[in-house]
Formats: C-alpha cells, sequence, structure tokens
C-alpha cells in the first residue's frame, strides 16, 4: 500500500489544524487588507478613479489564497514528495518565459512577472516554495550521509543555482538573496557541518557581490540605506521618507487613515513600504503587535514541524516558517533603514496577488503538517504513558 493511500485511509484519524496558525494568519490577513485600503486609496483614485481599487483586487486574491488554504491543508503533504519534479518543471518553464519578450512584462525597471491574460504573476514567489519542497524531499533522504559535502550537501545546490540565477536575471535581488537564506536554514536542520554551510555562505555572498558591482547603480543603491541623506532625491529617498513615516507614529501613532508619507511622498506604500505606513498609523503599540504576530506564527509553525512524524514534514514545515520569517524580516528592516531596498513585500499585509496566494498556500500546508504533528504527539504520549505496549505499524 503507497504512502499517499495510507494517508488518505489515516485522514480521519488527523488531528484538528492548529487553531493559533490559524487565527494569527486571518489576523495578519484581515489586518493587511484594511492597511492596503488606507495606504492606497489616494494613489489609487489618482491613477484609476476608483478609491477602493487595490482593496477590490486583494480582495479577489484573498478569497483565492483562503480557498487554496482549506483545499491544501486537507491534502496530506507527502504527495509533494512525489509532485516535487513535475514543480520544478513547471517552474523552471515559468521563470524562463518571464525572460522571453512577449511573455514577460518588464515593470521600473525589472521583468518579473508572467503575463497570462487574464492575470499577471510572479513565478519567482512560487520557486520559493517549490524549492523548499524539494530540499525537504532530497535533504530528508540524504540523512545517512549529510554530513559529506560532495554527496550529501551539493548535488541538490546544483537546482537552487539554477533558479537563483535566473531570479537575478529577473533583477530581482531580494527574491534571490531569500533562496539562498532558506536554503541555509534547511541545510542546518538537515544536519549539515557548519563548515560546509560557511564555504556556501561565502559563495553566495561573492556571487551577490559580483552582481552588484557589475553595474554600479546597483552597487550604490545597496549601499544607499548606510548614508541615505547623500542622495536623498534619488538613492535614498524611499529610505528617508519612510524613516519620516516610522518618525511621525511615535508611540501610539496619528491614527487609522491618517498617515501624512502616504500622500505621494512614501514610494509603494501599499506594498514594499506598507510597514512604514501601518508604523505612522498604528505608532509602536502597532508596530509591536505585528511583530507579536509574526513571532507567534514562526515559532508555533517550528514547534509543531518538530514534532512532524518523519524528517520531509519536520524540513518542509520549517522551510515555510523560515521563508516567511526571512521575507518578513528583511522587508521590515528595509522600511526602518537597517537593509538595502530590496522589493519584498511583507508577507500577509503588503498588496499582491503572488505574494498572498504563496503564503495562504504555504500557510495550509503548514496546517496539514500541523495535523500530523498532533497525532505524532498522540503516539508520543501513549507511548509514554504505556511504555512496555509497542505499535504495529
Amino acid at each position: 500500500m503507497s504512502e499517499t493511500r495510507l494517508d488518505l485511509e489515516q485522514h480521519s484519524e488527523l488531528g484538528r489544524p492548529d487553531f493559533i496558525i490559524l487565527i494569527v494568519t486571518l489576523i495578519l490577513l484581515g489586518f493587511g487588507l484594511v492597511m492596503i485600503y488606507s495606504s492606497s486609496h489616494h494613489i489609487a483614485y489618482w491613477e484609476h478613479q476608483d478609491s477602493a481599487y487595490f482593496l477590490k483586487r486583494q480582495l479577489v486574491w484573498a478569497f483565492l489564497g483562503l480557498l487554496m488554504l482549506y483545499i491544501t491543508m486537507n491534502i496530506p503533504y507527502r504527495l509533494y514528495r512525489k509532485l516535487v519534479p513535475v514543480i520544478l518543471l513547471v517552474l523552471l518553464v515559468m521563470m524562463v518565459l518571464v525572460l522571453v519578450p512577449g511573455f514577460g512584462l518588464k515593470e521600473k525597471g525589472a521583468q518579473r512577472w508572467l503575463n497570462l491574460g487574464v492575470v499577471t504573476l510572479q513565478p519567482s514567489e512560487f520557486v520559493k516554495l517549490g524549492l523548499i519542497m524539494y530540499l525537504a524531499s532530497i535533504y530528508s533522504k540524504k540523512q545517512g550521509y549529510i554530513s559529506q559535502f560532495k554527496r550529501g550537501v551539493l548535488p541538490p545546490l546544483v537546482i537552487v543555482g539554477l533558479f537563483f540565477g535566473l531570479t537575478l536575471l529577473q533583477r530581482d535581488l531580494g527574491t534571490a538573496s531569500m533562496l539562498m537564506l532558506f536554503t541555509f536554514v534547511i541545510l542546518f536542520c538537515a544536519g549539515a557541518r557548519m563548515r560546509h554551510m560557511l564555504a556556501l555562505g561565502l559563495m553566495g555572498f561573492l556571487m551577490v557581490g559580483i552582481f552588484a558591482v557589475t553595474q554600479p547603480y546597483r552597487l550604490e543603491r545597496l549601499t544607499a540605506f548606510l548614508d541615505p541623506w547623500a542622495d536623498p532625491l534619488d538613492t535614498g529617498y524611499h529610505t528617508i521618507q519612510s524613516l519620516y513615516a516610522i518618525g511621525n507614529g511615535g508611540l501610539w501613532g496619528m491614527g487609522f487613515n491618517n498617515s501624512i508619507q502616504k500622500q505621494f511622498y512614501l514610494p509603494e506604500p501599499h506594498t514594499d513600504f506598507i510597514f512604514a505606513v501601518v508604523a505612522e498609523e498604528w505608532g509602536l503599540v502597532g508596530v509591536i503587535g505585528v511583530l507579536l504576530a509574526y513571532l507567534v506564527l514562526i515559532l508555533r509553525g517550528i514547534q509543531l514541524s518538530l514534532h512532524a512524524p518523519d524528517a520531509f514534514g519536520m524540513l518542509l514545515g520549517i522551510g515555510i516558517s523560515g521563508m516567511i520569517g526571512i521575507q518578513a524580516l528583511i522587508n521590515i528592516g528595509v522600511v526602518s533603514g537597517l537593509l538595502p531596498v530590496t522589493g519584498l513585500t511583507l508577507p500577509f499585509l503588503s498588496y499582491g496577488g503572488s505574494s498572498l496566494l504563496l503564503n495562504l498556500v504555504s500557510t495550509g500546508i503548514l496546517l496539514n503538517i500541523s495535523r500530523y504533528a498532533v497525532q505524532n504527539r498522540r503516539k508520543e504520549s501513549h507511548h509514554e504513558q504505556n511504555p512496555s505496549q509497542t505499535e504495529t505499524l
């Protein structure tokens, strides 16, 4: 009997999806929709003569994303292990098509979007989840020789390097950096040696460095955050306006819909810099609330993943939790002037259909893993209470 068939037969025995992860996700999603309207209605009316233009579009993606969350929450996570080759092939084709004129769309100097006629998608968003599935699958099989660099660590990184390169060709350094970072998270959790990870880290940063210095404007943008006031009207403009917004917020904020910076001062207030609008309108109290929500979501995801019944489930759950956490950390670091501007959205809060759909699908998978984790914890508790009994598989 196949593993997938066994999962389907045991479906009725699974625990319920984790309530904490589900509630925190819905809170972040709901708050995100509120903030998308608040941060975008001036721009929406100016560009589309409809102050709710971006909110309406995000609501459609939220509905689709919640539907996919419900579906993936009920699909046995082990099924993805068998689908990994197909998933990677589809993602590879989509990433190549983005670079083909007529299929790929170029906006603001970057060619990252695929024109599907009715909608546009950003394939690099879904590459994150696809690579997490791949790395979780392959490294869960290599547990016996994960300490060997050539046999255990290196081969899967060829695939990661391929998608890393295609992402850089789309001028998406932020997503490329994310691919590198959560690859290290999965490697660490899989048991790779620290010296191997350090060597790979140096190689990755060297590649990013070469990419940055090949064009002077890239290096300027990457280092502008160190002193944004040196070029306040160009490379430092985003950071300066974001810091103004954060400063305006103070402790309690200026109140909902009262942000000044979103009124054509702060670039991308409803996407990359929505956290600055949160800080301006809700103050330090609102910022702490959002940070706590992400912290609870990430820590709860990791905690449940550690109780998954197999290495694949553990690595997949930790990879998804790490993906959400790393992206939130980078986005908040950019908004607060601690990191260079990368173009990464804030999970669940920022406007963007591809990003929202990815995060809700990923959360659905995490919730499915939580169901098996609950079942596994029951078995562990049963063994502790009845050590003399053995379970027949």
